[in-house]
């Protein structure tokens, strides 16, 4: 039987545990090379990602039905820019050329929004909506798993820059002037919910950093049972967002 005098003679019962990545700020957690490439990698996609947002929505402002609709896209991309700044800034403060951080993940962003380029003003609306709410619901899971500093400055820029409210109100009225038009809205919807999982997965899977930290590695506790959970999430918050534009998921 063991005393608490005995207990002294046994470190291994009295050290700390060691803390998770989670409790950790960035200079501690850098010191993992491989954790330091995963940031380096999610940093890289969602800088880009905010940089195409900003020029998507430039581009949606030219549909836009009015003068005030114009206005909200234009500040809404404004805001996407905002973010793409604190993203780059952040790279450059850890040594990372920006440029080089966001290249691998351009072509499979480019080709996603090539493949839903949207038709009309109203399709621009439910792409920004669900497309980029999928995206943010993902980083945001794994930003669970970040290190505090990496965490703060992912979940800021997942910030809703607006345009959720914004599509509701313009496709639920939309919807109410022309009930047919739900129909194909619905079925765009679908389309982009398939599009956006399936460049996320390739995503990851060409990047061993980021499949990495998904999977275990890394990000402690984030095993494959966790990553199908993930997944479900995901497709349960985009079933809600499309009840709340009034269309059938």
């Amino acid at each position: 039987m063991e005393t608490p005098d005995t207990a002294k003679d046994n470190p291994a019962d009295t050290a700390p545990a060691p803390l998770s990545i989670a409790d950790q700020d960035w200079g501690t957690a850098s010191a993992e090379p491989t954790y330091r490439a995963a940031v380096v990698d999610l940093l890289g996609a969602l800088a880009y990602g905010e940089l195409a947002a900003f020029e998507r929505l430039a581009e949606d402002a030219k549909l836009a039905p009015t003068l005030g609709d114009k206005a909200a896209l234009a500040k809404m991309a404004s805001a996407e820019f905002h973010h793409f700044e604190r993203l780059r800034n952040r790279l450059a403060d850890i040594d990372v050329e920006p440029t080089a951080a966001m290249e691998p993940f351009a072509k499979a962003l480019d080709d996603f929004h090539h493949l839903t380029a949207p038709s009309d003003w109203l399709e621009g609306l439910v792409k920004a909506y669900v497309g980029d709410s999928i995206a943010s619901d993902f980083y945001r899971e794994v930003a669970a798993r970040l290190d505090t500093d990496t965490r703060s400055l992912v979940l800021a820029v997942l910030d809703d820059t607006g345009h959720g409210n914004f599509a509701v109100e313009n496709v639920r009225a939309a919807i109410e002037a022309d009930p047919r038009v739900g129909g194909r809205l619905a079925l765009w919807a679908r389309r982009l919910m398939g599009e956006a999982l399936s460049q996320a997965q390739r995503v990851v899977a060409e990047r061993d950093s980021l499949s990495t930290m998904l999977v275990g590695g890394v990000a402690d506790g984030f095993d494959l049972a966790e990553v199908g959970r993930m997944f479900s999430r995901i497709t349960e918050a985009h079933t809600k967002r499309m009840a709340a534009l009034g269309l059938a998921a």
